[in-house]
């Protein structure tokens, strides 16, 4: 394998590196510097989504270090999509950021380019303890990009942020230790093998770090009763960061799928039994204060928010289900639901530019300037986000509807889905009849900048072709959720030394 599988990781990294160096610079040099280097990611990802559909596995030995010995990046149809996903979302976040934003505080190219790198990193990576560092490396530069601009409430809320991470970093040593004392290596191919082939006196000390693990990444995921720091950061954050950590939930999402249908999903009692028994119903229950939390909300960045915690618990209910269809179909979701909530921010900033005061909070009742231009606008995206057709959203929904009927618990997700939907519609369409249903009495509207409003119109087209386009992607999307549902094959392009094993002690 060519050295082309690092540079997701190596070109952000880079690039955030010289942009400190060089801070000096004229501002609008590092700008360049920036979307180059993101533009090269979303090259980069369609690159991944090509190579990755033939099904192989592609393989980055650093050093030339063979696995479990070394470290290793693998690339999948999984990763592949997301790495996809994150490059365009944060080529699209950056153009805004370039808008203004980014002049709001110090480093803020750099810090959005280490941001990249952990987050594609996360991805790749094959190694437990590696996905550790590289989840570092993101919640590090999130910090600062949380905090960039300063203000009272992002400080509040910041903090917040800070603490519960680290809580969940030293929870992720605890795991890894005790998973590296039980079986002597954290890679994640061997591991599985290493935990299916664990002896019995250690299955209650293997559960309890596979459970510590599922609140690690519930936290990242933002799934209840670890969610409430969620609405209060990402609401205080500027639009374009709040945009991009649309994607931060679904990398504890990720993780989960990773780690708990490779890692702990083979023997005659897989360890990951016990991980779905509480997926579940925590899923039902986030769906449900989502939807709940949408409609108490008080500004629309807040709304967002809530919609994101809405999304998770969506897609952990789904997947929870671990069936073809059932991942398939929460992948679908997983892409409309982060490309939609990252429009609602940016659509916010938008929105309470036009606004003589209150900026986008509901209480605060006054004329928007270029109403029906932003209406429309808000209406199309609106309808996007709730899942009416003819946009991504309904065909994603539909889909989980349908792997759930066959299933003997998707009754109770039926209903908590379609409850939490209409909660969602009736949010949504109060405000916009409050923003946008009255004479437009603003002698003269605040200037609206062209190029932020038309990203985000792209943003929402995208969605559509989206739709569009759903049946390959659907079909792309099914043969991920088989790909996943088959650890050997993961195993046997990781250690091929070890086949023979791995079908030995297959379920």
């Amino acid at each position: 394998m060519s050295h082309a599988l690092i540079l997701p990781i190596l070109l952000p990294l880079v690039t955030g590196a010289g942009q400190l160096l060089l801070y000096r610079l004229p501002f609008g040099v590092q700008r360049l510097m920036g979307i180059a280097s993101t533009l090269g990611l979303v090259l980069l990802g369609l690159w991944a989504l090509v190579i990755a559909g033939s099904g192989e596995y592609h393989l980055y030995h650093a050093g030339d270090w063979p696995a479990p010995f070394g470290i290793v990046l693998v690339l999948d149809r999984l990763s592949a999509i997301m790495l996809a996903l994150t490059a365009v979302l944060g080529f699209c976040c950056l153009l805004y950021a370039s808008s203004g934003t980014d002049k709001r505080g110090a480093h803020f190219h750099a810090l959005f380019q280490f941001q990249l790198a952990g987050l594609n990193g996360a991805f790749l990576t094959g190694d437990l303890f590696n996905l550790f560092v590289f989840f570092e490396i993101l919640l590090i530069a999130s910090y600062a990009l949380l905090l960039h601009g300063g203000g009272r409430a992002r400080s509040r809320a910041g903090l917040h942020y800070v603490i519960i991470n680290l809580v969940s970093s030293a929870l992720f040593l605890i795991a890894l230790g005790t998973l590296y004392g039980l079986t002597g290596t954290l890679n994640m191919a061997d591991l599985a093998l290493r935990v299916a082939e664990a002896p019995a006196e250690d299955a209650p000390l293997l559960a309890a770090a596979s459970l510590i693990l599922l609140v690690v990444f519930g936290i990242k995921a933002a799934v209840l009763p670890l969610l409430f720091w969620l609405p209060r950061a990402y609401s205080a954050s500027s639009a374009p960061v709040a945009a991009l950590f649309a994607i931060m939930t679904k990398v504890g999402i990720y993780a989960i799928l990773r780690v708990f249908l490779l890692v702990f999903a083979l023997g005659e009692a897989p360890v990951n039994a016990t991980a779905w028994g509480w997926l579940w119903p925590l899923a039902l229950l986030t769906l449900a204060l989502g939807g709940v939390g949408v409609l108490g909300s008080n500004s629309l960045r807040t709304l967002t928010a809530y919609l994101v915690i809405l999304s998770v618990g969506t897609l952990l209910a789904t997947i929870s289900l671990v069936t073809p269809g059932s991942l398939g179909a929460a992948l679908f979701y997983l892409i409309h639901s982060t490309a939609m909530t990252a429009v609602f921010f940016l659509l916010a900033d938008l929105l309470g530019r036009q606004r003589e005061a209150g900026y986008d909070r509901f209480s605060a009742v006054g004329p928007i300037g270029h109403r029906w231009l932003l209406g429309t606008l808000f209406f199309v995206a609106g309808i996007a986000m709730v899942g009416l057709p003819p946009f991504s959203g309904f065909v994603s929904k539909a889909w989980i509807l349908q792997a759930s009927a066959q299933e003997p618990q998707g009754l109770w997700l039926w209903g908590v889905l379609l409850a939490a939907a209409l909660l969602t519609l009736i949010a949504i369409s109060r405000t916009g009849s409050n923003w946008f249903w009255r004479p437009d009495d603003m002698a003269r509207p605040y200037p609206l900048e062209r190029g932020p409003l038309a990203l985000v119109f792209a943003m929402v087209g995208l969605n559509g072709l989206l739709a569009a386009f759903g049946e390959p992607v659907m079909g792309y999307l099914e043969l991920t959720a088989e790909q996943l549902l088959d650890p050997q094959a993961y195993i046997a392009a990781v250690l091929p030394q070890a086949i023979a094993s791995a079908q030995e002690i297959a379920p």
